[in-house]
């Protein structure tokens, strides 16, 4: 279920910790997984387990808990966008709602053509520049005003 390259790069993960606490690396070991697949099922997530040597039902909690782990196929661009309150006081309720209206989606939905899913977030450790945009979990946008989203749809449209 996991390539060789995916489990050397969890390999590689795994010298961070002391050898005894190997799900430790849960995380990076869930992230390098959805790098391989495009969402987490049920057997990604026991294969991971099963490497780790942990309880497959400890994987699932942390999969669960945190939006960078997608447990159901999303377009090819997922945004996600922070709402904890600083970043609504400056701005993300406008856009988020932006968001929605020129995706034409909610909160967890993915557009009729598969390129877009829009997520909402918790803190990403980045309030003064807010409102926050993730991208693929791997690309932080900052303060995203309905400008910089408009021009952020198109280039990712092409």
């Amino acid at each position: 279920m996991l390539s060789q390259s995916a489990l050397s790069r969890i390999d590689r993960e795994l010298t961070k910790y002391p050898s005894d606490q190997k799900q430790s690396a849960v995380m990076s070991a869930l992230a390098i997984a959805q790098d391989e697949h495009p969402h987490l099922t049920t057997e990604v997530l026991d294969a991971v387990a099963a490497y780790l040597g942990m309880a497959p039902i400890a994987v699932y909690e942390v999969a669960t808990f945190y939006t960078m782990y997608d447990l159901e196929p999303v377009g090819k661009h997922k945004l996600c966008i922070c709402t904890n309150l600083p970043c609504v006081l400056s701005g993300a309720g406008e856009a988020a709602a932006h968001l929605k209206k020129k995706l034409g989606i909610d909160f967890g939905g993915t557009t009729a053509d598969g390129k877009f899913t829009l997520k909402e977030g918790e803190c990403f450790g980045a309030c003064g520049d807010a409102p926050v945009v993730l991208h693929n979990n791997k690309k932080m946008l900052v303060e995203m005003s309905p400008e910089k989203i408009d021009a952020l749809l198109t280039e990712l449209s092409r």
